[in-house]
């Protein structure tokens, strides 16, 4: 979001066109495309159209260009009718897109629902300014029904089942019920129009906010703004979604990454803030921010997988974290060689993975510079020091090549079954004679394996081919166990390839009793509430080491053919908390829930499973 807190005709003088706050949001937009590709939605508020004309514009679209398709629908009015020559008053009364409340949003879906309706922002119109309102948010809350259930209670008809059209209808109602609060206490002593001028300058947003959120769960950023110019931004009290912002006297931006901020408004990271867990920034009709508690601030159970992927790695503290993860890995890379490090030769797979790599790569050459050290003092204390022993110590090098690059951009739409599952194995191609027969391991790290279907189909015959001893594949993330229910679309536990390789340890060790014994666990933790429930699917991994959990998955994922031998490797749960200290939470990969929300649905995605194929449970 972008509020404006100068006259729009101060950035036509200062910046040379009315289109200022448009180029940023599109910068913003762009530099965060990374978070979502299935849509995008622009909204604009002015606070000085005359009665008789709109105020509140928005645009959306469609699909990975939906951004390059908003703004070309919007900036050639700018272009070619010679708006920034003309008075402001007339700019904002004839252009849509000028005005001093702007919002941005990118589209990724976590439910599975598409469609343009389902794009934000959303908008809830009246023809009062002060109860307008338009709403986008990055956010996946645990309790809709619940919510749902509450606001029907209250005779309100949502017109869509979504968690969007619920938060938005509720915090609609709790804005309808601070304008009476207002109205109540100026009708004796004003009249129309001051009353609802008077109404407008008084909104207390806060109130709002502390009336409408208590009973959400889940991890959200929520934004808004009325018609009448109030805007605010809402974080979750365990700061599960990430929300940064930046006040200026000309500007406040709020945007879900720090170094987006920080590169369109050329400002160094010290200004750029973090928004408090629990807490609102709120800028007034009148221009005036504050930054103000709201539901409180709770354990700290901020995203880690935000780190580890979703996030764009140029922010510092990212960049060093991912960093960080890969070196964590040296210890348990090594011993997948065993300690064979002069053949084995070092990459990565995908680009996402390359600044784990770096890190990877630089406590390997720590590891090799104290093994030189070692051998050379060895060799002063047995008197067997030579030039030539030395020089055989120095030759120790780490190999590092770019044994895999993405040859084609595989449209899944010109081929089904298994003519794509052929043209899946040839997205990526190999650097050939960087590998000796038979003798080098490849080690390849990615930042994530979720699902391994890449894996099978695609990077391990790809691998291959270029025949190698053995095949290390690497994550800089630990193995992820449990779906996510706040934004990160991981929702369905069979599709994970930690959860199926858990199955069939349990099958391979003739312990199906347990499948059966967690299912009635869930079926017994389903009757409780929310606020009571464990998480009942830890027991499925109980019994088994990571080490064990690797091992089958490089089993099941290894293509029939394979020459090489296949090891899997996975970030350990410690090396990801030393890592990124700050980001704790981690329930993908522990089953540690930050919320009530999440222990019930994990226990009901187990239950759904197990009632959805109960003779196919160990796919």
């Amino acid at each position: 979001m972008i509020r404006l807190r100068k006259p729009i005709e101060y950035y036509r003088e200062k910046y040379g066109t009315y289109a200022y706050a448009l180029n940023k949001l599109y910068l913003l937009m762009e530099k965060q495309h990374n978070r979502g590709q299935e849509g995008a939605g622009v909204g604009v508020i002015k606070l000085h159209s005359e009665p008789g004309n709109e105020y509140v514009f928005r645009e959306r679209a469609l699909g990975s260009g939906a951004i390059t398709e908003i703004f070309s629908n919007i900036m050639p009015k700018f272009e070619h009718d010679n708006t920034d020559q003309l008075p402001a008053a007339e700019v904002e009364a004839l252009s849509p897109f000028v005005g001093e409340i702007y919002m941005g949003h990118l589209r990724y879906s976590t439910t599975g629902k598409s469609g343009i309706s389902y794009v934000h922002p959303f908008l809830r119109r009246n023809n009062w300014r002060s109860r307008n309102l338009m709403m986008c948010g990055n956010f996946n809350m645990t309790n809709v029904d619940e919510v749902f259930r509450a606001i029907v209670a209250k005779g309100q008809h949502p017109r869509i089942y979504s968690d969007t059209i619920v938060l938005l209808e509720q915090l609609g109602y709790m804005l309808d019920k601070e304008n009476h609060r207002l109205y109540r206490e100026f009708r004796d002593s004003l009249e129309e129009p001051e009353l609802g001028v008077a109404i407008e300058n008084n909104l207390d947003i806060r109130r709002v906010l502390r009336n409408a959120s208590p009973d959400w769960d889940g991890g959200f950023v929520i934004c808004g703004a009325t018609g009448s110019g109030d805007m605010f931004a809402l974080r979750d009290r365990n700061g599960i979604r990430p929300a940064f912002y930046y006040i200026d006297d000309e500007v406040v931006v709020v945007a879900s990454e720090r170094p987006v901020i920080q590169t369109v408004f050329n400002v160094r990271r010290a200004e750029v803030c973090e928004l408090t867990p629990g807490s609102a920034l709120i800028v007034t009709k009148n221009g005036d921010v504050s930054v103000t508690d709201v539901l409180g601030e709770g354990e700290n159970r901020r995203c880690s997988f935000e780190r580890i992927y979703f996030s764009r790695g140029s922010d510092a503290d990212i960049y060093r974290e991912r960093k960080a993860l890969g070196r964590a890995l040296v210890p348990d890379v090594l011993r997948a060689l065993d300690g064979d490090i002069d053949h084995a030769v070092l990459s990565f797979i995908p680009n996402t993975a390359e600044v784990a790599f770096i890190g990877l790569v630089e406590g390997f050459e720590e590891h090799l510079n104290r093994m030189k050290t070692a051998g050379i003092l060895a060799l002063n204390e047995t008197g067997n020091l030579s030039e030539e022993a030395v020089q055989r110590i120095l030759n120790h090098r780490l190999r590092v090549e770019k044994v895999a690059i993405k040859d084609i951009k595989l449209r899944t739409f010109i081929a089904e079954g298994a003519s794509r599952n052929d043209l899946a194995a040839h997205v990526y191609d190999v650097t050939y004679g960087c590998i000796a027969d038979g003798v080098d391991s490849v080690v390849a790290i990615d930042d994530s394996i979720v699902r391994g279907t890449t894996l099978k189909q695609s990077i391990i015959g790809m691998l291959d081919r270029l025949r190698p001893k053995r095949i290390v594949i690497v994550s800089s993330s630990p193995q992820v166990r449990y779906p996510d229910y706040y934004g990160i679309d991981m929702s369905r536990m069979s599709e994970f390839i930690a959860f199926r390789a858990a199955i069939a340890l349990i099958h391979d060790r003739g312990m199906d009793w347990l499948i059966d014994e967690v299912y009635q666990s869930c079926l017994q933790q389903a009757k409780l509430p929310a606020s009571e429930q464990i998480n009942a699917v830890k027991a499925i991994y109980a019994p088994f080491t990571d080490e064990e959990i690797s091992a089958k998955m490089a089993e099941m994922l290894t293509p029939p053919g394979t020459g090489a031998e296949v090891r899997i490797v996975y970030q350990t749960l410690e090396g990801l908390h030393n890592a990124v200290p700050d980001c704790p939470g981690d329930w993908y990969f522990s089953g540690d829930y930050p919320t009530p929300g999440g222990n019930r649905l994990a226990n009901l995605s187990f239950i759904n499973y197990y009632e959805g194929d109960p003779d196919k449970r160990s796919v």
